[in-house]
């Protein structure tokens, strides 16, 4: 029997035309395999509520876009038995990349004939799914900028923006339980990752898993600026857990107090919270289709 799959298109996401999408589909999606259907998004939550109308219709929900495009897609498919896949089209594709799905779109699509899925957990802040990374300080600072700024996305622009941003932004004190666990710190940033990197292939935690039923609470200290080159390549090489301006603290339930309220982030997308912060871990949450290079840390 043919699985039912439903392709809801971001048309905007990672700046990329997605006109020719469906004709892509067409020539490289196995016909004996699926029967499909394509809606385009027209603005934000439509890619939810489309989601949410499909789910018990269509096997399959495919998120053509970014991390923001899967954040709502997954969030109205979690806790079902409908599946997941992405065709990447963001600026960071920090899920997809740590699923193992190829970045092109040829691949992506032929990647879904696989029928390779997992399932894997989720995490809630403040009663919000996020599946890659949540977190708030500096990167939720910097998506903040973006989103007011109109800039396009795209590693270069957030590497420029960081560099432009990082000089005024002030570390701020939390306080972090995790699982019981008390502690206080000074933090440039705050990361909550389900998965090992942001997107872009940058690993802040490299050991994470989404299959663990943890969450990775990264601590990243402040650090003299003049580090500020070394702390990004380590993340491109997978050695940010060794730095002494970072610590890892896994656990399933996290409640962060901090100063004052202020930007977070979830999946990269802004959002503001006040200052009580509670996250939890939703293990074996959402089934998705991985690619041939994905294995379970």
């Amino acid at each position: 029997m043919k699985r039912k799959a439903l392709f809801i298109i971001n048309p905007v996401s990672g700046g990329k035309k997605k006109d020719n999408v469906p004709g892509m589909v067409k020539e490289h999606l196995d016909p004996s395999v699926f029967e499909y259907d394509f809606e385009f998004t027209t603005g934000i939550f439509h890619a939810h509520d489309l989601a949410v109308a499909a789910v018990g219709e269509y096997d399959t929900i495919v998120a053509v876009g970014g991390d923001g495009t899967v954040n709502e897609i997954a969030s109205g498919i979690v806790k079902t038995e409908t599946e997941l896949a992405v065709i990447p089209f963001g600026s960071g594709n920090g899920l997809a990349r740590f699923l193992g799905i190829p970045m092109d779109t040829v691949g992506a699509i032929k990647n879904m004939n696989t029928g390779r899925s997992i399932v894997i957990d989720a995490g809630k802040m403040n009663d919000q799914w996020f599946f890659n990374m949540a977190g708030m300080g500096f990167d939720a600072h910097i998506s903040h900028v973006f989103a007011q700024g109109g800039d396009k996305r795209g590693f270069v622009n957030y590497f420029k923006s960081s560099v432009q941003e990082i000089s005024q932004y002030r570390s701020q004190e939390y306080h972090i339980e995790v699982d019981g666990k008390e502690l206080d710190r000074e933090a440039f940033m705050l990361s909550i990752a389900n998965s090992s990197q942001y997107g872009n292939n940058a690993h802040v935690s490299p050991t994470a898993s989404v299959q663990d039923g943890l969450l990775d609470v990264c601590v990243i200290k402040p650090f003299p600026l003049w580090r500020f080159p070394e702390m990004g390549l380590r993340m491109f090489f997978k050695t940010a857990d060794k730095s002494k301006y970072v610590e890892i603290i896994k656990g399933k339930h996290v409640h962060i107090t901090r100063v004052q309220p202020g930007p977070i982030h979830l999946d990269g997308e802004p959002q503001s919270a006040d200052i009580d912060i509670n996250i939890d871990v939703v293990p074996s949450a959402l089934k998705v289709l991985v690619g041939d290079s994905y294995h379970n840390n």
